[in-house]
C-alpha cells in the first residue's frame, strides 16, 4: 500500500528503471511498452490517491478522479485488468495483451508478467482465494494461476502452465497441472 508521496516516486522510479519511462519519442514511434507503462504510472498515482482519501468531497478526490479515469482508458486500450494495491515495485509488462490481476492477489518485486495470464479461482465456493507471488518471479505466456495459491520467490512459469497447487521457491515449473520441472 502507497501511503507516502516519497513511497509514491521510489515506486514509480522502480517501475521505470524495468519498463523505461513513458515519453513522448516512445509515443511517436509506437514503442510496445509504451502504454503498459503509462497504465502503471496511472495505476500506482490511483493506489496513492485511493489510499490517502480524507473526505468524501475533499480535493484529494480530484487527482483521484482524474487517474482512476485514465487508468479505466489505458486498462481497455490494452486489454491489461489489474486492480489497485496488488502489485509490487518494478513490476514489468512486456507487451499490451490480456492480462488480469483481480484484487485477491499480491505480487512481490521485479516480477515480470507476459501476456495471457490470468489469475482466478479454483472453485467459485472458496472464500479464502488468495494469490500470493514472490519478489523475482517470471510468469510466461498463457500462464493460469487458479487461487488460493502460494508461489515462492524466483519462481519460473512456463508459458501455458495451470498452477493449481503452492509451488517452493527457486524453481521452474510447467505442465497442466503445473509441476516443478527441476531447481535453479
Amino acid at each position: 500500500m502507497i501511503t507516502s508521496r516519497q513511497e509514491l516516486q521510489n515506486i514509480i522510479n522502480a517501475d521505470y528503471n524495468r519498463n523505461g519511462k513513458p515519453s513522448f519519442f516512445r509515443w511517436i514511434s509506437m514503442d510496445d511498452n509504451y502504454l503498459p507503462t503509462l497504465l502503471l504510472k496511472h495505476l500506482r498515482h490511483t493506489e496513492y490517491w485511493q489510499n490517502n482519501r480524507k473526505k468524501l468531497f475533499g480535493l484529494g478526490n480530484i487527482p483521484y478522479i482524474w487517474h482512476m479515469w485514465n487508468l479505466r482508458r489505458l486498462r481497455i486500450k490494452t486489454n491489461i485488468m489489474i486492480f489497485p494495491n496488488t502489485l509490487g515495485a518494478g513490476i514489468q509488462l512486456m507487451h499490451p495483451g490480456f492480462r488480469r490481476i483481480d484484487t485477491m492477489v499480491k505480487i512481490g518485486t521485479n516480477c515480470t508478467i507476459l501476456p495471457m495470464v490470468l489469475f482466478g479461482n479454483k472453485r467459485p465456493d472458496i472464500i479464502n482465494n488468495t494469490i500470493t507471488v514472490g519478489d523475482n518471479c517470471y510468469i510466461s505466456t498463457g500462464a493460469t494461476i487458479l487461487g488460493p495459491v502460494k508461489i515462492g520467490n524466483n519462481v519460473t512459469i512456463g508459458a501455458g502452465a495451470v498452477v493449481v497447487k503452492d509451488i517452493p521457491d527457486n524453481c521452474i515449473v510447467g505442465g497442466v497441472p503445473a509441476k516443478v520441472l527441476y531447481f535453479k
